[in-house]
């Protein structure tokens, strides 16, 4: 067996998010192998890739904040909101000198907080068990529910203007399930100049940075982040001793040690992962287990 444990993969333009994880499983020689929150093949950064049964870890990491740098053009759409579509409306000279810095910051304001977003229709979502962008090169008109997300930073870096569009590089702290290349859509939409995405990288999921990710050519050496350091990251980490360990790993639901709300790594006094547990009243119970590995 693989050694278990999380891999901080920089994904480079081009590829897909599935193709890393299908080098990955060469590179690491398993099949079980995921990935905690999909890449569209023109933007890079943080991919957070499980192998063997750290994979179980996906799940808690999946639905965690984000933050992503990102080029936005205004003045022109494309068929897919970012630069891998076809551009099908392009701005007049005079709506894109309208756009001045004080209309996109105000765009930009508008755009932050708690707002209501409808995804790309070029996206993964699933309509009818069938992904959305496979109806829509399929010639199918796909209209996507709106969703609520959370913007919690939205700071514009720079603004480069030329005569034909404008470029706004900005940085953005999100909830997961957020559509960058929706508030570039959006924003050039209020703006009255179309926009989409020439650049998208994220930097960032919940405490995982892809400062010091690998690349993709290194997948076979790259160091593992260990089940318990990725859980105790991601949840907190809570002690136990062998005996409660052992309970736990068996089902058996034991007093908590300490008081605490929502989930926690329980860790057992090798420093292992014994598994997630939540507390219930005055007791805690396992909501998954690890696999007990001879250490």
């Amino acid at each position: 067996m693989a050694e278990p444990g999380i891999l901080l993969v920089d994904k480079p333009s081009g590829i897909t998010s599935h193709d890393v994880v299908a080098r990955t499983r060469r590179a690491r020689g398993t099949r079980k192998v995921g990935h905690a929150g999909t890449l569209d093949p023109m933007a890079t950064g943080l991919l957070v890739v499980g192998v063997e049964h750290a994979t179980r870890l996906l799940t808690f990491i999946v639905g965690l904040d984000k933050t992503y740098l990102a080029t936005i053009r205004l003045g022109q759409t494309t068929t897919t909101d970012d630069a891998d579509g076809d551009i099908d409306v392009r701005a007049s000279a005079e709506s894109v000198a309208e756009a001045t810095e004080e209309r996109i910051r105000d765009g930009v304001a508008a755009l932050t907080g708690t707002i209501s977003q409808v995804p790309s229709a070029v996206s993964a979502i699933k309509v009818d068990g069938r992904r959305a962008y496979d109806l829509v090169r399929a010639g199918e008109d796909v209209e996507l529910k709106s969703r609520e997300v959370t913007i919690s930073r939205f700071e514009i870096v720079s603004i480069t203007r030329e005569a034909d569009h404008i470029d706004v590089d900005v940085e953005v702290d999100c909830t997961s399930g957020t559509y960058i290349r929706a508030l570039a859509r959006d924003l050039g939409s209020a703006l009255g100049t179309g926009g989409h995405l020439t650049r998208l990288r994220r930097t960032r999921i919940g405490e995982f940075a892809v400062d010091g990710a690998f690349s993709v050519e290194d997948l076979e050496d790259a160091s593992l982040v260990a089940p318990a350091e990725v859980a105790s990251r991601v949840l907190g980490s809570l002690d136990v001793s062998a005996d409660e360990a052992r309970d736990l790993r068996h089902g058996k639901r034991i007093d908590a040690p300490e008081r605490f709300d929502g989930l926690r790594a329980a860790i057992d006094p090798s420093g292992a992962l014994v598994g997630v547990v939540e507390r219930r009243g005055s007791a805690m119970k396992s909501t998954m287990n690890m696999p007990q590995v001879e250490r």
